[in-house]
């Protein structure tokens, strides 16, 4: 683990926290998570378009990320570290980033960072996050560098939530599986068509059976599309939450699924 200085800082005064573990899904991967007093952000992608795809739900309110104390960073793809949108956040936010791109992100001007790799811990305040295996690619196109994707689990006392970042199904997932309160798993991605390293409604739900967690949320879907595809497969943008769903109801497990439209808040009892 490297890390510049501690990260997270304290919220701004104007920003309330929530007393009891929420989240709200902004769309593709990205998520506010409170926690622990924090206020955590996934894969922020904030603007309308990342280089040849542009967001099709509604725009966010700016003052839903406001006082952001930490975002973390999965992989180093374009549509999971923007950094347009991770300027909106802020110079002072900490960010937690995949070993191998400290040295990218401090190139970039921002350094309240930390660098995790697969089982590196990391004490947030009270809470304590964990980078976890993630079987994605890492490169950054076109040019680099390469940083193993991660996914990251975030402890605060009995509370456990997953997010999985992208990654395709890999059995140490059962490994997360004690005691896990929320999955936030992929079920599509940005476009007409999944490649290697994602997981699909099916995927998903195979997730879920390994994780067993008491609430899993569908991610990265029905928020970016390709510019000029708007009619190929459009049910892609609707759809794989319900799929994932359906599937996860017809299984032998007692996991919820809340599937959360782009905006909606979600406040669960650990």
């Amino acid at each position: 683990m490297i890390a510049s200085r501690p990260v997270g800082r304290p919220r701004r005064d104007n920003v309330a926290v929530s007393t009891l573990p929420r989240l709200t899904f902004f769309g593709h991967s990205t998520v506010l998570l409170e926690v622990g007093g924090i206020r955590i952000l996934t894969d922020p992608v904030l603007h309308d378009r990342v280089s040849l795809i542009r967001r099709v739900a509604g725009p966010l309110d700016p003052a839903l990320y406001a006082g952001i104390d930490v975002a973390l960073i999965s992989h180093l793809h374009l549509d999971h570290f923007d950094v347009r949108s991770l300027r909106l956040l802020g110079p002072d936010v900490g960010l937690i980033v995949p070993r191998g791109a400290a040295d990218l992100v401090r190139a970039l001007g921002f350094r309240c960072l930390a660098e995790l790799g697969a089982g590196d811990r990391l004490a947030l305040g009270t809470s304590t996050l964990t980078a976890t295996p993630a079987v994605h690619g890492g490169f950054r196109p076109p040019l680099g560098p390469r940083a193993a994707a991660v996914g990251y689990l975030i402890e605060d006392g009995p509370t456990r939530i997953y997010f999985a970042g992208d990654t395709g199904l890999f059995p140490g997932m059962a490994d997360l599986s004690p005691g896990l309160d929320v999955a936030l798993l992929p079920v599509w991605g940005w476009g007409p068509t999944l490649g290697e390293g994602h997981l699909d409604p099916a995927g998903a739900a195979a997730a879920v059976r390994l994780l067993k967690p008491r609430f899993a949320v569908p991610i990265h879907w029905g928020t970016l599309w390709p510019y000029g595809l708007g009619r190929v497969r459009p049910e892609r943008l609707s759809d794989p939450p319900k799929e994932f769903s359906s599937r996860v109801a017809g299984a032998p497990a007692t996991t919820a699924v809340l599937v959360t439209p782009p905006g909606e808040t979600v406040t669960f009892v650990p």
